[in-house]
């Protein structure tokens, strides 16, 4: 091509540009237009429209942009919730987008079944996201050995937080000691190394009297918090368990609630009743209620 064959080529592509400019703007204002646009966006592609973002970059973009004043993610809900994935049947997949999620919203910790604590690890290092699992999980009525043994590799591993399950059948029978002591050695593994304690009840398993024993007794044993739910019992919290188990801990302690909380309105009852932290599957989905 020579000189002035580019030049005219130029001059072309401006004559165009400028004619689309100039031209006036269609239905709508920028991408809103009814018939480009999937139903009930709000213009916010890169964060909630997969489909939208490939045909922007097929067009012709390298960089879309994700501001923090598209996503106005509000970091005191999102640093209270425990992003959570405990099914059985979770895929490797699944976990690491997980901990890619709780990197781009700020969540408090990822919460996974142990085998995978040294993908999420590796998934969240140099991020400020703490690695939780969980020990005796999901009846609390495995051996107090093997729950110490299960936090200690984990820890190893990577995790920071560990939410384990008292031993429940030993509860209800009576032998409060026995709890304690079960409580009490993984605390005493878990502290020595630098993680924290979650002491799951299964509140749904207890009396009001058997959960207001089990708080105490995690609490003498020297946990960090007290949790409702394994998230696999016969229901999660409830707002009424949580505020019972806030005034049986004190101000000293945390409380975790965790079990069917789907939505922003959930997570305020929920921290109006006491908690300081929630266990969450639905987590993005609330904090990006929570922006909207």
């Amino acid at each position: 091509m020579t000189p002035s064959e580019l030049e005219l080529l130029v001059a072309e592509i401006g004559d165009r540009i400028l004619a689309r400019v100039q031209a006036p703007p269609a239905r709508g204002e920028g991408l809103n237009i009814p018939e480009l646009v999937c139903p009930g966006c709000v213009q916010r592609c890169p964060q909630t429209c997969a489909k939208k973002t490939r045909e922007i970059v097929a067009a012709g973009a390298d960089r879309v942009s994700a501001s923090e004043r598209l996503t106005r993610i509000d970091p005191a809900i999102a640093g209270m919730i425990d992003h959570t994935l405990l099914r059985p049947e979770a895929t490797e997949e699944e976990i690491r987008k997980l901990a890619g999620e709780a990197r781009r919203y700020g969540f408090a910790s990822v919460c996974v079944n142990p085998y995978w604590v040294p993908v999420v690890a590796a998934g969240l290092a140099g991020t400020p996201v703490k690695v939780c699992t969980v020990v005796g999980f999901p009846f609390g009525a495995t051996s107090t050995e093997a729950k110490c043994a299960e936090a200690e590799t984990a820890i190893r591993a990577g995790a920071r937080e560990i939410d384990m399950v008292i031993n429940i059948g030993a509860l209800r029978s009576g032998d409060h000691d026995r709890v304690k002591l079960d409580i009490q050695a993984v605390v005493e593994v878990s502290h020595a190394a630098g993680a924290i304690v979650k002491v799951i009840l299964e509140t749904a398993q207890l009396d009001d009297n058997q959960k207001a024993i089990a708080c105490t007794l995690a609490k003498m044993a020297g946990a960090d918090f007290v949790k409702t739910s394994t998230g696999f019992g016969p229901h999660g919290a409830t707002v009424h368990d949580v505020a019972l188990m806030r005034r049986v801990v004190g101000p000293e302690m945390g409380v975790k609630a965790s079990g069917g909380i789907r939505n922003l309105d959930d997570l305020r009852r929920m921290t109006a009743a006491g908690a300081t932290r929630i266990g969450a599957s639905a987590s993005v989905k609330i904090v990006e209620a929570a922006a909207a």
